[in-house]
């Protein structure tokens, strides 16, 4: 192991997973800066393909045991290993694990403390190469993540999101806060979040947005003047925080209205029956098409054909809810005009009256009336789809951004800059 140069371990919940291309995106662009990766997914992808990007990465991928009762005999072994030879270090994340799960109740605190013994015996002590982890979502990730690092003794960092923020117990998200050496999270609203959370107490919190490659998501032309029927576009998982009973009910007003249009959707989820219902009872099933999963190239060539993005996002029940949903990111980027909610991040991308129309969560009447806005009012389009255009290029560049998280990670662990060249 003595050539393999200082890596950075990256633990996953999936991989890889067409919902997160961003993190993919991520580690390629670490890659290409020169840092030396290894990812340790907890499960794999829920597809029988993946974007682009996926084939382009260099790293070892090793998955992680998923199952608590069925995987026990391969987690077993190198947990008992792991134990007899750092008693201490296993003692105190025992210790740690017991006190989680009395807040919690949850089984799955021990399932990730038996996951990070069989990474650090598996991987971590016969790999001195390791010199930092980072887990990529808030919650389990990031809890294997936690005891990895009290076994190991390696330093840890997490990125924070979104579902894995706001659904997380407060007082488990303050612990891993207060021992990680950063954390990154991708809007501000979360980062105001997570610093009162800490209370002064624990890692620095960095606003760090994903970004997009804008050399692959660019206009190619005016969509200033629209003609019925017009093109509208919903890239979204079919789940409760994305408002799609809104969206459709909106799009019933515009029949009401006699407005011609054709809609897309382009997503999947636990919710697809109930919504594709909503669709036949509302009587939209010959204006709206449901085309499930896509690739992104597929996803792009939609974009390009499009009048309009729409996206109605919501709290859900469970405290769910968007960060930035890439794809407004990236339908701005391609001078898509775009009509939202004002839930959660949103309006950190779409601003109201001068990148997109913002409308309150759930409220369908209010976002028909933004709908035949955008698609009727020429000097507004025009408006939103420069500024929009603009706004992308100066705030979500991910050649930029990439450098910025970067450095995180250098100052993190030196050795991790051994072969990183940084414009």
């Amino acid at each position: 192991m003595s050539g393999t140069p200082p890596t950075l371990a990256y633990i996953l919940k999936g991989y890889p997973r067409i919902s997160e291309t961003f993190v993919s995106n991520e580690i390629l662009l670490l890659e290409r800066l020169g840092f030396s990766m290894h990812l340790f997914p907890m499960r794999r992808g829920r597809e029988d393909f993946c974007h682009e990007s996926v084939t382009q990465i260099k790293a070892r991928v090793d998955y992680l045991p998923t199952e608590l009762l069925t995987d026990l005999p391969k987690l077993i072994g190198p947990n008992i290993l792991c134990a007899v030879q750092r008693p201490r270090r296993y003692r105190h994340a025992l210790a740690t694990a017991a006190r989680r799960f009395r807040r919690t109740r949850r089984q799955a605190t021990f399932k990730h403390l038996f996951q990070a013994g069989y990474l650090t015996q598996k991987f971590l002590t016969p790999n001195p190469a390791i010199c930092h982890l980072h887990g990529h979502f808030a919650h389990s990730p990031t809890s294997v993540t936690m005891f990895s690092s009290l076994l190991s003794g390696l330093s840890f960092s997490f990125t924070a999101h979104a579902k894995d923020i706001y659904t997380s117990h407060p007082d488990q998200l303050r612990e891993k806060l207060a021992q990680a050496v950063f954390v990154a999270t991708c809007t501000r609203q979360n980062k105001d979040y997570l610093e009162k959370l800490k209370n002064n107490n624990g890692a620095s919190v960095h606003c760090i947005y994903h970004g997009i490659d804008l050399d692959l998501f660019k206009s190619e032309e005016t969509r200033a003047a629209t003609t019925p029927p017009y093109r509208l576009l919903t890239v979204a998982r079919i789940i409760e925080k994305k408002g799609l009973p809104t969206v459709y009910r909106a799009l019933q007003r515009l029949v009401d209205k006699g407005i011609e249009f054709e809609h897309t959707l382009i997503g999947d989820g636990d919710d697809r029956d109930s919504v594709l219902g909503l669709i036949q009872e509302l009587g939209l099933g010959s204006r709206c098409h449901w085309l499930g999963t896509k690739p992104h190239e597929e996803v792009l060539d939609h974009l390009r054909h499009s009048d309009l993005f729409i996206l109605g996002s919501k709290i859900a029940a469970d405290g769910d809810r968007d960060g930035i949903p890439n794809v407004l990111v990236e339908a701005l980027a391609m001078g898509v005009p775009a009509v939202a909610t004002r839930v959660s991040s949103i309006p950190e991308i779409v601003i109201d009256g001068t990148t997109g129309l913002t409308v309150d969560q759930e409220d369908s009447e209010a976002l028909s009336e933004a709908v035949v806005r955008l698609l009727t009012d020429r000097e507004l389009r025009q408006k939103v789809m420069t500024r929009g255009i603009e706004f992308v290029r100066a705030h979500f560049d991910n050649s930029r951004l990439i450098v910025d998280l970067a450095r995180l990670f250098i100052d993190a662990d030196p050795r991790l800059g051994q072969r990183v060249t940084l414009p």
